[in-house]
């Protein structure tokens, strides 16, 4: 049987490659090292970039520490699956966001964005200096993300066919995807800084033994899971009432004149109208600073043509019409989990040094993950992205793990990096990509050049003649 011939050559930007020769024994190449022990050199802490893309990750000098190439294609394939459900879901509406209960492909977005960002903050922090100066600029790190999110996500841009810019105080919206990356990444970084480690230059082979060491940050995680699970299906939600909008124009909304009710009195309901979740939303955040137009609107209850958005049905309840927050504060808080998740095969990738050990570090959690998210989906607690579920949590948890584990193998391991570059592009540029494309700012920006009028502009030339046009016959 052929040796394995493993050459490491930098690439133009002083990355490292590993090209595994065709002939190499599975068994063999997976065993050796991505970088040999003689080579390797500490990362320095240099704090965390946004979308959880390592700040000494930009860095074009020679020397910088290797990077490992499917993280890149993991997070570029996660800006790859926002961008097709936001422009394809309204074609494909089995590809969109679940109306409320289940999972779609777009149900997977978040949670490998925030399993990514733990990833990455194992990589940031495995060895800091200045806990005080890290804990600075994580805190100004997650400030600007948080800020960036609100003007992206709180209603000053108004989207297509749509000139105006501004938002009303009143009416912003608060949370939001970077909002609640930004609260994620915090909270681990946080957690990822300041916990005791243990004997961290011991880790013996075993299956627990980064368990061990990392205890700190499962009691953390359970207390999370133990807080959200208690408040979902222990807190009384009582009646409630909204002004549902109205819209007046393209840009602006007005109150309608006599409020509707909403019948609750309950204690663990997790139906869209009565959940704790939406409860804490009103009542800490205030009605009027939700998501104008929730998910819940294309259920059969809400949507003529479920599971797409549609006109109500006759004696729809009332609640179809309220507002309510997917990114929300209560359900921001058990998402954190999915960054845990993400740090502890992170801290597999810091500690486990051959190909062999982190493939089977990754593979069977992320197995039993899947298999403890499903268990709960059968036994009832259901899959659920709004109200970011346990079972949800673990689900998506674990279908990233494998995900990751088989990028790692083709693009780390076998060095297939060509089929894969435009991910990993994408993915090293994640926060431009989300910007201009997914939160729709060049578009919007494009749609400001018009001949003429306002509608013959070169967007609405894509939207009419492009190639969604065209796949519309088959919705």
């Amino acid at each position: 049987m052929a040796e394995v011939e493993e050459q490491q050559r930098s690439s133009e930007d002083g990355r490292v490659v590993v090209v595994a020769d065709s002939d190499a024994e599975t068994v063999a190449d997976l065993t050796r090292p991505l970088v040999s022990r003689t080579d390797y050199r500490e990362p320095r802490e240099e704090g965390m970039g946004i979308l959880g893309v390592p700040a000494s990750a930009a860095s074009r000098n020679v020397g910088k520490p290797p990077r490992v190439a499917s993280l890149d294609v993991f997070r570029g394939l996660s800006i790859a699956g926002m961008i097709l459900v936001d422009n394809a879901g309204g074609v494909w509406p089995s590809i969109n966001h679940s109306p409320w209960n289940g999972v779609t492909l777009a149900d997977f977005v978040m949670p490998f964005f925030l399993f990514i960002v733990g990833v990455a903050l194992a990589l940031t922090y495995e060895r800091i200096r200045d806990r005080k100066a890290a804990t600075q600029k994580a805190v100004g790190r997650a400030v600007k993300l948080c800020i960036l999110g609100i003007i992206l996500q709180g209603g000053y841009f108004h989207g297509l066919n749509n000139l105006a810019y501004g938002v009303d105080i009143q009416h912003i919206r608060w949370c939001g995807v970077l909002q609640r990356i930004a609260f994620g990444f915090l909270l681990v970084a946080l957690c990822e800084i300041w916990a005791p480690r243990g004997h961290f230059h011991n880790i013996p082979e075993g299956t627990l033994g980064i368990c061990k060491v990392y205890y700190v940050h499962w009691v953390v995680t359970a207390t999370i899971v133990v807080t959200y699970l208690a408040l979902l299906y222990g807190m009384y939600v009582p009646d409630w009432e909204f002004l549902p909008p109205s819209p007046a124009s393209n840009s602006t909304l007005i109150q309608a004149s006599s409020a509707l009710t909403v019948k609750c009195g309950v204690r663990g309901d997790v139906g869209p109208a009565c959940n704790v979740v939406g409860y804490l939303d009103r009542t800490l955040l205030g009605i009027n600073h939700l998501h104008p137009r929730p998910v819940y609107q294309r259920t059969p209850d809400c949507s003529t043509k479920s599971p797409d958005y549609g006109p109500l049905p006759p004696g729809a309840p009332n609640w179809c019409k309220a507002p309510f927050d997917p990114e929300g504060l209560l359900s921001s808080l058990s998402s954190v989990g999915s960054c845990f998740i993400g740090l502890h095969f992170g801290h597999v990738l810091v500690h486990r040094k051959e190909h062999y050990s982190r493939i089977w570090h990754w593979f069977f959690p992320a197995l039993g993950l899947l298999a403890v998210g499903l268990m709960l989906h059968i036994l009832g607690m259901e899959f659920n992205k709004p109200l970011y579920s346990f079972s949800y949590l673990c689900f998506t948890g674990g279908a990233a793990g494998l995900v990751l584990t088989g990028f790692y193998l083709l693009v780390d391991v076998h060095g297939w990096r060509q089929p894969t570059v435009l991910l990993e592009w994408m993915g090293m540029h994640a926060l431009l990509m989300y910007t201009l494309v997914a939160c729709g700012v060049l578009p919007a920006a494009l749609q400001g050049f018009y001949w003429g009028s306002p509608d013959n502009n070169l967007i609405a030339w894509i939207v009419v003649h492009g190639p969604w046009h065209y796949f519309q016959g088959f919705n």
